[in-house]
């Protein structure tokens, strides 16, 4: 393993908090981006930082001058932020008004070196948790359902709304999705581009645990907790998942790359629409409430 510097692992992040609990060998990622909580190429950065350490190290994380052996990592957002509300949709409008086909590839690349880790559990024995509070949207929803467990608080709500700006989700959400529903079910959940609540998700097996609003990580204790003395089976299941579900990064790559020709196609209404989205987020920062959807901002 790398040597030990566990001050400066901590201190290169300032869009993600970490905090390792060392009783229960839970890594928590906090996502806390500045400006508008979307998939930054800073944000994304940092998450690949931290996912190539708990890698590089076969999944031990450094942890006060030590390494602590992970078994869970968490994804999630601190309290009052939503999970996340996707795609750096600013970024996308400068691509596409400037033709920048390659900007949009390399974020498109980005995303999936960041999501791909934990739909495949770090290619060994941690379990990936997904706890979402608030909205997850486009992206952030791609990101829930990497992870091979998610957990959300009642009044979460989570939606793919790329077809309100006539694209697709284009960083995993067909695959993922169908790891877990019908392919019909998927196809009209993508095409729908409705909002929907975590109780309806839950009843439709996307969601694994509900947990009421404010007692999200107390459920993330608990379920630790109660697969303590099964953990050998929750192992061997994640790895009949991986080998009757496989998803390769290749595949996830081309579908990123249908994306982008996509996104090319877009045209200014479609653009008039996403720029209506990037303002919704903006005001939910500066002063708005999290019950504000932007998705309100085109209804």
């Amino acid at each position: 393993m790398e040597a030990i510097n566990t001050h400066h692992i901590l201190e290169q992040f300032k869009q993600i908090k970490l905090r390792m609990d060392a009783s229960q060998g839970v890594l928590w990622m906090y996502m806390q981006p500045e400006g508008r909580p979307c998939f930054s190429v800073d944000l994304v950065k940092e998450i690949i930082a931290s996912h190539n350490t708990l890698q590089r190290n076969r999944g031990y994380y450094p942890h006060a001058d030590d390494f602590v052996k992970v078994d869970y990592q968490v994804m999630t957002s601190p309290d009052g932020m939503p999970y996340n509300l996707g795609g750096d949709l600013e970024l996308f409008l400068h691509c596409l008004r400037k033709r920048d086909r390659q900007r949009l590839t390399d974020y498109a690349k980005l995303c999936i070196d960041g999501l791909y880790p934990t739909s495949c559990n770090f290619q060994g024995t941690v379990t990936t948790i997904a706890l979402v509070k608030g909205q997850a949207l486009g992206g952030g929803f791609e990101s829930a359902l990497s992870s091979s467990i998610i957990i959300a608080e009642r009044d979460a709500r989570m939606g793919l709304p790329e077809v309100l700006f006539n694209l697709f989700p284009g960083m995993g959400a067909y695959q993922l999705l169908a790891r877990r529903l019908p392919q019909a079910q998927v196809e009209r959940m993508i095409m729908s581009g409705r909002l929907y609540e975590a109780e309806e998700l839950y009843e439709m097996g996307v969601v694994d645990i509900l947990a009421e609003p404010g007692a999200g990580e107390a459920a993330v204790h608990e379920y630790v907790q109660r697969n303590q003395r099964r953990r050998n089976t929750q192992l061997s299941m994640q790895r009949v998942r991986q080998l009757s579900q496989p998803l390769s990064y290749h595949e996830l790559m081309r579908v990123c790359h249908l994306w982008v020709d996509a996104a090319l196609q877009l045209t200014a209404r479609d653009l008039k629409v996403m720029e209506r989205l990037v303002s919704a987020q903006y005001r939910m920062v500066s002063g708005g409430t999290e019950s504000q959807a932007p998705l309100q901002a085109i209804a």
